[in-house]
Order: C-alpha cells, then structure tokens, then sequence
C-alpha cells in the first residue's frame, strides 16, 4: 500500500531514485521532487498564502499560491493541480516554467534539498482556502510586493524568494506566462 507521506528521491538531473516519507527525508536532506504554483488574476495581482502555523517547517511565512511533493507515480503537474485543490479550493490551467535546484536548512533540523518544478496560472475568483494548510491568503500587486520583498525578505519562504528573483525582470510590468525558472 502506498504511503501518502512518501515522496520521490531524485538525483541531480531529477531522475527518480527511490522514495522516502517525507519528514525523513528532509531530516536527512535529500534531494527530492517538488513543485511551486504562481497564480495571478487578471489585473496581475499575484495571490500568496501565509503557511499555517501547523506547518513542519517555514510556518506563517508568506509564499506563492501552493507548493508541495508530488507522490510516487504522480506526475508533477497533476500533483499541482491536485495540492492547489487541496490548499485552495480551486483550480486553474497551469503553464510550466521549467525547474531549479535549492538547498535550505531551517532551525528545526529539516533541509529543503529540492527540484522544484514552477508552473503558473491566472483565477478570477473565490479562494476557500483549508485553514489546516493556510492561515490567510492575500491578493498583492507587483509594485507593493517588490517593496515588501526588498524590506522584509524574512516574512517569506527561501523558495519563493527564489522564485521571486527570477521573475521580477518582468513582473509586475505584465502577466508573462512564458517566464522560465530553469537553474
């Protein structure tokens, strides 16, 4: 029986080598798959979620709509699709933007050792957000986000400020779903 806590163990060209559950596995840092949702509307405004404060590591940090692991045999896509339901309530077309690789450790002893798969969509509508998973979401425009990045990095996740770095060339200047996060 599948363990749904398991997550796919990859090497560095992000070929699967195993699986592990998923606190092992960041307590031992391996590289792993995963996945980061950017969702815009269309005025531009990109949504965040504030982590829920349950979270096993970065809680009540801001980040982008939705991240998380695929499961074994899950494709990366249908994963997103899936968690951004499970976090969200919703779901969009997604576009797919390429992928990078970060490693960060946190106070708690867990290590992010990830390939993180970034996809992006555009929603106009109701987020009934899972309070289990997300403390509050908010909608933010480029202008006020870039000011709020450069003045408190710290209020975010290390992933997102990644992925924040990579697409600043263009946002908040236009909704581009052509960028690429490939790194």
């Amino acid at each position: 029986m599948e363990n749904l806590k398991d997550i796919i163990l990859v090497d560095e060209n992000d070929q699967p080598i195993g699986t592990g559950e998923k606190l092992d596995v960041h307590r031992k840092a391996l590289m792993h798959r995963a996945f980061s949702v950017i969702v815009f509307d269309s005025e531009g405004k990109m949504l965040l979620q504030r982590r829920a404060l349950s979270k096993y590591h970065s809680p009540g940090l801001w980040t982008n709509a939705c991240c998380s692991h695929p499961r074994p045999g899950e494709d990366t896509l249908s994963a997103a699709l899936r968690r951004l339901n499970e976090e969200l309530g919703f779901q969009c077309h997604l576009h797919y933007h390429g992928r990078f690789h970060y490693i960060a450790p946190f106070d708690n002893g867990l290590t992010e050792n990830e390939i993180d798969h970034v996809f992006s969509g555009i929603y106009n509508g109701e987020v009934p957000f899972n309070s289990n998973e997300v403390a509050e979401i908010m909608w933010v425009d480029g202008l006020t986000l870039r000011s709020w990045m450069k003045d408190k990095p710290e209020e975010f996740t290390v992933w997102f400020r990644i992925i924040y770095d990579r697409i600043a060339q263009f946002y908040p200047l236009k909704i581009n779903l052509d960028f690429n996060v490939v790194g």
